[in-house]
């Protein structure tokens, strides 16, 4: 019998514990000893329901990560949950955590499934570039239907147990915490009812219902726009649809070619690597698990506009009361009123209570005086990119708040060594880079400064995960690291433009690689006046900045989205950017004045000079130590400019390209161009030299 599952008697239930910390997952262990002990469970004539139970915060919650990347050992998880499903006598599955992956497909296995009113089920395998590969694509449409199944599947998401019994996934939904007392009582009423065996695979209702409709060409057709570039997610639809066109054994046997086919993409491996550097970047390197993390109960926001309000939602959303000052009462109360809207949307939309609403909006207060920051546990300046506006703001707060508050600036790109100066403690200043909408894109770029105390690193850290934020912590220097490649990549987007190619064909470029968005529509989206600031800020710190067709839309007021009109002209109501005429000429009288003259761009020469010279900037950046690990770079870009996670990020992907492939291009730019923004990283010719990738690194 395995240490980790045990089998016992309570009366006449057969209870089959797994007990295998910290989330029960599928080990050979595990699997080996479920069906060990399911057979003693089968063979004990004492037992007339089988129970199976999980000790510990969860049940099964998926796959041992332990075991990814190596040969799978028998039994596998397929051959598990069919015994399970064989089993001459009724077997309940207890729920309580979660139940994910190998974890749902192995209840599924069950007869019965109860669960408390706290747990969650789901199938995320699509997240790791795969698909349910023990029976999920095949059980779960049986007893949900076509539609729920395919929402579930393909989006990974989890369900609460509400949901789950109003699906069909779960029979009985228990209030308490004592999952046991929970799955005996409900396996005793199996036993005293002489309720029989109930197999899903033997389920049709719901199989016969969806026979036949147009359910799967409809998903399909959703996906093209939700996973554009994706390969799991159709082939999800694929397996979901053959449970609806096969026999059930003909149905596992197409899910398990399905999920080859998946196991062989390059898809997978990109999304492993983004699975477990989510999970890494919060060890920071050099910060012990010991260091102390200040409490946040309380915070202050510098600005009530866009990034502001959007900041503020995140605090509020996590129960944390917030503070916003302005300038001026016209200001707040505009911005209170878009923070009210945006919840108000999300109400109609079904997303939240509009109770909630007002609980939310309850822990938002609006002041015009920075007095009101006196007990914040943590000041975030929110203005924009203007320095010294920022280290006024920053004397005011040194001035105003209680000792060992933290004080962090929004700022996408300034020093912020320089902004702490303004301060008497320095060791309290860090950056805290929200991404925009701020409520809405998940990463948090926290800035170190060369006097950030740890205690206050470790807390911005613990910040993030509380606000339900990816937070990566990176080092000071212009642009941080999101920002200081894109400007690399910004820097060659623009100049391919000014020798021929055209912005819709830069951005398309980028957007089949598989970002959401090109460089010029990322550009109309943040506003193009947010990089005339930077620039003109760098101008007047007396660096060499050359001028472009930008700073003319700008100053014409060709701000992008906001005013319907920048790199592209929008219409009312549409994000979606449409070449402009105008736009095209103002290029080619740019290109006249400064003695350009316009040429063929390919492709190819598009990809390589906006992706290489980030890779080249990346590895400059892992030199200098901006950035730990290149994973941190992968998430920084995964999580605040769209970089698919199916490629794995920048770093990731340039170890897949090749090293070789890329430094022999960043040194033909170089030789072509002079521009030190190609000077080869001394990094990448050394891992070039060694044989060595980023990863290893």
């Amino acid at each position: 019998m395995s240490e980790v599952v045990t089998y016992n008697r309570e009366d006449n239930i057969g209870v089959i514990t797994v007990d295998y910390p910290p989330v029960n997952a599928l080990s050979h262990a595990v699997r080996s000893g479920l069906v060990a002990a399911l057979e003693q469970g089968r063979q004990d004539p004492d037992a007339k329901v089988l129970l199976l139970v999980c000790e510990g915060r969860t049940f099964i919650a998926g796959a041992d990560i332990r075991e990814f990347g190596k040969p799978m050992q028998e039994p596998g998880l397929s051959a598990v949950v069919a015994e399970f499903e064989n089993s001459d006598k009724p077997v309940v599955a207890a729920i309580h955590g979660t139940a994910l992956g190998g974890g749902l497909e192995t209840a599924l296995g069950c007869h019965y499934r109860v669960a408390l009113s706290s747990a969650k089920v789901g199938l995320p395998e699509v997240k790791l570039g795969l698909l349910p590969g023990a029976g999920g694509t095949q059980r779960l449409p049986r007893l949900t239907g076509a539609q729920k199944a395919l929402e579930m599947i393909t989006s990974g998401e989890f369900v609460d147990a509400r949901d789950a019994l109003a699906l069909g996934i779960v029979d009985v939904v228990e209030e308490g915490s004592d999952v046991r007392a929970a799955g005996l009582g409900f396996a005793r009423k199996i036993a005293d009812e002489g309720k029989p065996v109930r197999r899903v695979r033997d389920l049709t209702d719901k199989i016969e219902a969806d026979k036949g409709s147009d359910v799967f060409e409809q998903f399909r057709a959703g996906l093209e726009k939700k996973a554009r570039g994706l390969f799991s997610p159709f082939k999800c639809v694929d397996a979901v649809e053959a449970a609806f066109n096969l026999p059930f054994d003909a149905g596992m046997k197409r899910e398990r070619e399905l999920f080859m086919e998946c196991m062989d993409s390059p898809q997978r491996g990109g999304l492993i690597h983004s699975f477990f550097a989510e999970r890494e970047v919060s060890k920071v390197k050099g910060l012990s698990k010991d260091t102390p993390v200040r409490d946040v109960t309380s915070v202050g926001i510098i600005g009530a506009g866009t990034m502001g309000g959007g900041i503020a939602m995140n605090f509020a959303n996590a129960g944390i009361a917030v503070t916003i000052v302005e300038v001026k009462q016209e200001a707040l109360d505009k911005g209170l009123g878009i923070i009210r809207k945006n919840y108000e949307n999300s109400a109609k939309k079904g997303r939240i209570t509009q109770q909630q609403v007002e609980d939310r909006m309850a822990l938002i207060n609006g002041s015009l005086t920075y007095d009101d920051f006196r007990d914040a546990d943590l000041v975030i300046e929110a203005v924009f990119e203007n320095m010294a506006i920022k280290k006024e703001i920053f004397a005011k707060l040194d001035s105003v708040c209680k000792p060992g508050a933290i004080l962090a600036s929004n700022t996408s790109t300034l020093d912020i060594d320089e902004i702490a100066s303004a301060t008497k403690r320095p060791e309290d200043v860090v950056g805290m880079h929200f991404f925009s909408p701020a409520n809405v894109m998940k990463l948090l770029e926290n800035v170190r400064g060369s006097k950030t105390s740890d205690e206050v690193k470790a807390t911005v850290m613990a910040v993030a995960k509380k606000i339900r934020k990816v937070g990566v912590l990176v080092g000071n220097c212009h642009g941080f690291v999101g920002n200081r490649m894109l400007h690399k990549r910004g820097a060659e987007a623009m100049s391919l433009v000014n020798e021929g190619a055209t912005p819709q064909q830069v951005d398309k470029v980028l957007t089949d690689l598989g970002y959401p968005m090109g460089q010029f529509a990322m550009s109309d989206l943040a506003g193009i006046d947010v990089g005339y600031r930077i620039r003109e800020e760098r101008r007047n710190a007396g660096e060499d900045v050359a001028p472009s067709w930008m700073d003319k839309l700008a100053e014409q007021n060709r701000l992008g989205q906001k005013t319907m009109a920048g790199v592209y002209k929008y219409e009312e109501g549409s994000r979606k950017p449409i070449p402009d005429p105008e736009v095209d000429q103002l290029i080619a009288d740019f290109r006249k004045e400064q003695g350009i003259t316009s040429r063929a761009v390919t492709d190819q020469e598009i990809l390589e000079r906006c992706m290489y010279v980030m890779i080249n900037e990346g590895a400059k950046i892992l030199e200098e130590g901006i950035a730990d690990r290149s994973l941190d770079i992968d998430i920084v870009w995964i999580y605040g400019y769209g970089f698919p996670a199916y490629r794995g990020g920048p770093m990731f992907w340039a170890d897949q390209i090749g090293l070789d492939t890329i430094l022999n291009a960043v040194e033909k730019y170089y030789d072509d161009t002079g521009s030190e923004q190609w000077k080869p990283s001394a990094l990448l010719k050394r891992l070039v030299s060694e044989g060595k990738t980023f990863g290893e690194l």
